[in-house]
């Protein structure tokens, strides 16, 4: 299911959370769906507990999944529902370093939403 880069500079708990995202996103998970416990998901990557018990938690706070005591962790129902403004702030935040980084290395307007565009039908 997730599959781990470590060389890459994201963080372990981050590529699980983007990952789980894409998976919902591309219908290969849907709501009500389980996924495996922390125990099983770091066993099967080989990362520790708490990489995957932080992924996650984060997961949970968005209202991405939903643990169910003695039932295990499943893709929470309203999993898709709209970003709250906080959530949009945050992101904006993300992607103005991820732009600016672009900006500074002479990428043009176009070109940087060639990229995003790219991007965005990639998933």
């Amino acid at each position: 299911m997730v599959q781990i880069d470590y060389r890459s500079e994201k963080p372990i708990y981050e590529q699980i959370m983007e990952q789980i995202k894409l998976y919902i996103i591309k219908g290969q998970l849907s709501p009500g769906d389980s996924i495996p416990s922390v125990r099983k998901m770091s066993q099967a990557l080989g990362v520790t507990p708490s990489t995957v018990a932080k992924a996650y938690q984060e997961l949970e706070r968005q209202k991405i999944i939903e643990t169910i005591r003695a039932k295990g962790t499943f893709i929470a129902p309203d999993c898709g529902r709209e970003l709250e403004e906080e959530q949009i702030h945050r992101l904006s935040q993300r992607m103005k370093s991820e732009i600016l980084e672009l900006k500074r290395s002479g990428y043009s307007a176009e070109r940087v939403m060639e990229l995003v565009k790219e991007i965005y039908d990639s998933i």
